[in-house]
């Protein structure tokens, strides 16, 4: 496990810094006071104390977002969120000439990091930047960990205090998840970002009538910045909008991904896409706002 990246971490129950030790052919890392957290052999982490109130995206579910994730088909939001990125972190990447330098390797952490797609295309636009994606769904931790060779994967509940040291992170992910103001506001580090994607009113709206698919809240807009009041000033934003023609195995692909999955009866939504007429066309449509700490000013370095 990138030790740039576990120097940053910490133990979910005391707070201290965490190493990682071998003992007999396992691996895990522990903080000074003992508490130990088992590295699986797929290569995440268990970073998750207690009981997690849910599972998160079930193996199905990942699955069919790992399909057609690989498809390219969502890349207009993995490259949005590069270009962000790397503005960014410019300031950053230029230190990478002294890898002694403090911040000659900033962590970017991906909040719901899901597959780690869009991660790896970030890390893959800012060579020197290492990366953690936290989830609480096992099976698409599976996948981050091999998304790329900088990322390191956590299982963690973005609800619960995150296990990140103050100020450690130079740019945070948050793509179509749940968004924690305050710890994101903990974790984040002076002159940092919180790059925010969430659904434009017309993401997927061939398919919300057809299907019978949860609309978009009229009320997004509002509600992402109520969960972030008080924490950070929007500095941005811009929506980005491409169509995809797509077979009828692909939208039951693109439906079965998403939060839909958790109240479509499955006989119904195949009889239904049965129906439509191929290809099929569907917009993607998404906003990404970018902000930073309430009260930073916007030339404050990272």
């Amino acid at each position: 496990m990138p030790s740039r990246v576990v120097a940053w971490l910490r133990c979910p129950v005391c707070q201290d810094p965490l190493a990682e030790v071998v003992t007999g052919g396992s691996r895990a890392l522990r903080c000074p006071r003992r508490h130990s957290f088992d590295i699986a052999r797929q290569g995440y982490v268990n970073l998750l104390t207690g009981r997690a109130p849910h599972s998160g995206d079930t193996a199905e579910m990942v699955s069919a977002r790992a399909d057609f994730l690989s498809a390219g088909h969502y890349d207009v939001i993995s490259a949005a969120l590069a270009d962000a990125a790397d503005t960014a972190l410019a300031a950053d990447t230029a230190l990478a000439a002294d890898p002694t330098a403090p911040g000659a390797h900033p962590l970017v952490v991906d909040a719901g990091a899901g597959t780690g797609r869009h991660l790896a295309a970030v890390l893959a636009a800012v060579p020197a930047a290492v990366g953690l994606a936290l989830d609480i769904s096992k099976p698409a931790l599976r996948r981050a960990a091999r998304a790329h060779p900088r990322v390191t994967a956590a299982l963690a509940d973005t609800w619960q205090r995150l296990p990140l040291a103050d100020a450690s992170t130079a740019l945070l992910l948050n793509v179509f998840a749940p968004r924690n103001g305050a710890e994101f506001r903990r974790v984040l580090a002076p002159g940092g970002r919180l790059l925010v994607v969430t659904p434009a009113a017309d993401h997927l709206t061939e398919l919300v009538a057809a299907l019978g698919l949860l609309r978009v809240d009229p009320a997004k807009a509002d509600r992402v910045a109520a969960s972030l009041a008080g924490h950070f000033t929007e500095e941005s934003t811009t929506v980005h909008r491409q169509e995809l023609t797509l077979s009828r195995p692909e939208v039951a692909t693109l439906v079965g991904m998403g939060p839909s999955a958790w109240h479509t009866d499955p006989a119904g939504l195949a009889a239904r896409v049965e129906t439509l007429g191929e290809p099929v066309r569907v917009t993607v449509a998404v906003r990404l706002g970018t902000y930073r700490l309430q009260g930073a000013s916007p030339g404050d370095p990272p």
